[in-house]
């Protein structure tokens, strides 16, 4: 209940302002009583006593939607852990199929069927197994929740045998008699999957994702698509994904470094057939200009099944090369308009000699190691081509007028930001820029040094405005190419690196200047008081927080840790994408905080959802606990926590200003 310094006193009532009476007023149209506020009271202050839902994170999925997905309906091991400690007498087979079933419930039913001799019975087994392990679950929340979540025609039958009480012979025969009629009317498999799906929600109350959706893998589309039709989500900006955010904007040099990286991993599956962009245009234009030209530099990863002359990988070569250089013309004319980028250092087509082939930067000559440019103009090498023009126009008409696209982008930014402090962490995808002594980074402005959590505010709100002021064509261009400083600038929080050496690794083979340097970020986040440091500046309690973090693979092989600055920060990209797991070694890293506490787990490759199911192969998963609470934490003590607080103090000021005739009750 609300404490005196809270809750509104009838002094305080009768000499309350107008704006703050308004407020009461409105609240009594859903509380209309004495009565509706009293009860809303006592149900709100009982949920602040359940425990704390159980968080899930990830990140840097990058388009790999099968093991995304297994990792989801599995909550990271957490309904496995589940399922071992109510039915810890049941035999591991058994427990292992009861998981299979609840991940991919349609899929394993009928395979499960075609093995039982009585299938009436195990409908029956099944059932009251399920019901055990949901009422297990469901304990964290109260009933109108769980209600939510169950299908309107289901919703009855299944709270009978939630809320079942064991105890009272009198209803033995009652529960009974709902099971045995929910298999006689051939509707347990109805109740079954309502019941698996019902494990899944209530297993995780929100699900973070720390950055990074696309690129690399081709399900970038399928993540996109799951994630808006779950039920408590926030997601944290990665670079790749302010990428696509961008060139769905209608940013053209984003759009060209979408395409590049499609091209270059040979996954142009996502823009294709995910979001129906046609590269046609580019296909024609490549042709018309690189004809002759191997293209041998940008020659796509070589599949088992293709021989290496196949003319299809020639043809997707000259495409390459075709978008990265509009790609590195579209850069250098964001350069060129907005000099606070400081990026000059990236204008390097004018430093070329094609003749010699050779190109000259910081001092150093270096040989080309290709150097045929029929599109440059060495009078103006970053002025478009009439065909380059025309290109890129189609190319954003495509990107802007995919529906789906910018379905999925809009939803990035309904529930995505630069970073997010929840339940006392901070979580964000890559770094907050930092100086060499420590100190965080300033950059200019509109005219004013911001650094820290200001610097992030700030360019949150560029990269809405990048998207959506499509009314003032100036500040929507200045967003746009905020969204592309995001990708790649010096002082960029999602890339975290003084420069993105595309050209260097297109077209120079001394490797010494295809070092990318990372911002001294990276050193310091392995000290316990840059960490504290990090939490201070956005709020967060140094003493009982974290930071989530992401966007740089942990090198488990090298004996690298994902537990970093005396447990300050976590960094939980461990390799979903598949090119990242011979660096790391693992195949991903989650994190899941429940009521108890911490636990990190750490994923092997994934085989296959079809191996899951017809095997029963589950992830291979390793957990570790990072933290164990003796108490458990309750909602009281998380933000919702906080929220339900003021909904019960603004509840208590209605109630007083019922009960001394300010409001009537209606």
């Amino acid at each position: 209940m609300a404490s005196p310094t809270t809750a509104c006193s009838e002094m305080t009532c009768m000499n309350m302002d107008e704006s703050k009476l308004h407020y009461l007023q409105l609240l009594a149209q859903q509380y209309p009583s004495i009565r509706a506020a009293s009860t809303a009271i006592v149900d709100l202050s009982a949920q602040l006593n359940l425990p704390k839902g159980t968080e899930h994170f990830v990140s840097d999925v990058h388009g790999e939607y099968e093991v995304f997905h297994h990792v989801l309906k599995n909550g990271s091991g957490s309904i496995k852990r589940r399922i071992d400690e109510v039915f810890s007498t049941l035999s591991a087979e058994e427990r292992r199929s009861l998981a299979t079933l609840i991940y991919y419930p349609e899929q394993k039913l009928p395979l499960i069927l075609k093995t039982v001799v009585d299938e009436a019975e195990w409908y029956r087994t099944t059932l009251l197994r399920l019901v055990r392990l949901c009422r297990d679950i469901s304990g964290k929340y109260p009933r109108a929740r769980v209600r939510a979540f169950l299908p309107d025609d289901l919703a009855g039958i299944i709270e009978e045998l939630l809320h079942e009480q064991e105890n009272v012979k009198d209803k033995a025969e009652y529960y009974q008699s709902i099971v045995d009629t929910i298999i006689a009317t051939d509707s347990a498999r109805t109740v079954i999957i309502a019941l698996v799906e019902l494990i899944q929600r209530l297993a995780i109350a929100r699900l973070h994702v720390i950055g990074d959706i696309y690129d690399r893998g081709p399900g970038a589309d399928l993540i996109l698509d799951t994630l808006m039709d779950y039920h408590s989500v926030d997601l944290q900006w990665g670079n790749h994904d302010i990428l696509w955010m961008g060139a769905a904007a209608g940013s053209e040099a984003c759009i060209a470094n979408v395409i590049r990286i499609a091209l270059r991993y040979g996954n142009v599956s996502t823009l294709e057939h995910g979001y129906g962009i046609s590269l046609l245009p580019l296909a024609s234009l490549a042709i018309d200009t690189y004809g002759d030209d191997p293209c041998q530099q940008f020659l796509p990863p070589l599949p088992d099944e293709q021989d290496d002359s196949s003319d299809e990988r020639r043809l997707v070569a000259k495409m390459h090369k075709a978008i990265a250089m509009l790609q590195l013309k579209l850069e250098a004319q964001i350069i060129l308009r907005r000099p606070h980028f400081q990026m000059n250092d990236r204008l390097l087509l004018d430093k070329m000699d094609p003749a010699s082939r050779t190109i000259r930067l910081d001092g150093t000559v270096y040989p080309l190691l290709d150097a045929h440019f029929p599109s440059v103009d060495p009078q103006d090498p970053y002025e478009l081509t009439v065909r380059e023009k025309s290109l890129i126009e189609k190319l954003k008409l495509s990107f802007t007028s995919s529906t789906r696209l910018q379905q999925h982008v809009r939803f990035l930014f309904s529930k995505g930001s630069m970073y997010l402090v929840y339940n006392g962490n901070l979580l964000y995808h890559g770094c907050i820029p930092m100086n060499d002594d420590g100190s965080f980074r300033a950059v200019q402005m509109d005219g004013q040094w911001v650094s820290g959590r200001a610097y992030m505010d700030r360019l949150d709100r560029l990269a809405r405005q990048g998207y959506f002021a499509t009314d003032n064509p100036v500040r929507k261009q200045e967003g746009m190419d905020t969204m592309w400083y995001l990708w790649s600038g010096a002082q960029s929080p999602l890339f975290g690196t003084e420069k993105m050496a595309t050209f260097e690794r297109y077209f120079i083979g001394d490797k010494a200047t295809h070092v990318e340097k990372r911002n001294a970020y990276y050193i310091f986040r392995d000290r316990e008081d840059a960490a504290r440091k990090i939490l201070e500046e956005f709020g967060v309690n140094p003493d009982l927080g974290h930071i989530i973090n992401g966007h740089v693979p942990v090198k488990v092989k090298r004996g690298e840790s994902p537990v970093k600055a005396g447990g300050k920060l976590l960094v939980i990209d461990g390799g979903f994408a598949k090119a990242y797991q011979k660096h790391t070694g693992i195949a991903g890293y989650t994190l899941v905080y429940n009521s108890y506490g911490l636990l990190l787990t750490a994923h092997q490759p994934f085989e296959s959802a079809q191996k899951a199911i017809e095997e029963e192969l589950n992830i291979d998963s390793t957990a570790q606990i990072l933290e164990h609470n003796n108490i458990r934490i309750r909602v009281k003590d998380t933000d919702l926590g906080k929220r339900i607080q003021q909904q019960i103090d603004d509840l208590q000021a209605l109630l007083t200003a019922y009960r001394t005739g300010l409001i009537q009750e209606s």
